[in-house]
């Protein structure tokens, strides 16, 4: 029962709108612009968002982080999904990454060891097997023409998008829940 995945992430500016080639009226092309979020404003100024595209469903896993995107973060997220694919019944995930420094980290790949032990030891688990994008090639994932075309229809050309609305208009896209965001605990930072 392999399982097939290819991982990505992202980091969203809140207030950032992205330049993207768009359609528009002749003469008036769509020029997106930086805007300032509030002083006051108590949402992060910036998100990040982990996805696992899962082309044997045609299903798009996110999960959020208020801030950057770090090593500890990433075996959270690799645990969540673990969690999720056992409980589907699924044995073996095949993750394909690039070489973001939170994906090659010693820390993600002493944990992906540590996992993978368990999993052989008690007999029950899904198991990693991660396989790294050459550097430089994002064409190859598969998941970053689906990250192309979510950016493009959350896109807010004349307005500011707060962190927990970008959040949300891209689970729409990808049509999934918005869960919890994570984090690094209190004790741990």
């Amino acid at each position: 029962m392999r399982f097939t995945a290819v991982a990505s992430s992202n980091e969203l500016i809140s207030g950032v709108e992205y330049e993207l080639a768009s359609w528009a009226e002749e003469g008036k092309p769509l020029r997106p612009i930086q805007q300032s979020v509030a002083k006051d404003n108590l949402e992060p100024k910036a998100i990040s968002c982990y996805e696992l595209y899962l082309p044997e469903i045609d299903q798009t896993w996110l999960r959020f982080v208020d801030g950057r995107l770090v090593s500890s973060i990433t075996t959270q997220f690799l645990q969540w999904s673990c969690e999720k694919l056992q409980a589907a019944g699924k044995k073996v995930l095949l993750l394909i990454w690039d070489n973001a420094s939170w994906h090659i980290s010693k820390e993600v790949r002493r944990w992906l060891g540590q996992h993978n032990r368990r999993v052989k030891n008690s007999g029950c688990g899904v198991r990693i097997i991660s396989c790294h994008l050459p550097k430089q090639s994002p064409w190859l994932n598969a998941i970053e023409p689906k990250w192309v075309h979510g950016k493009r229809k959350v896109v807010e050309p004349e307005g500011l998008l707060g962190a927990y609305e970008l959040a949300d208009r891209v689970c729409r896209v990808f049509d999934y829940s918005h869960y919890e965001h994570l984090s690094i605990p209190e004790n741990a930072a």
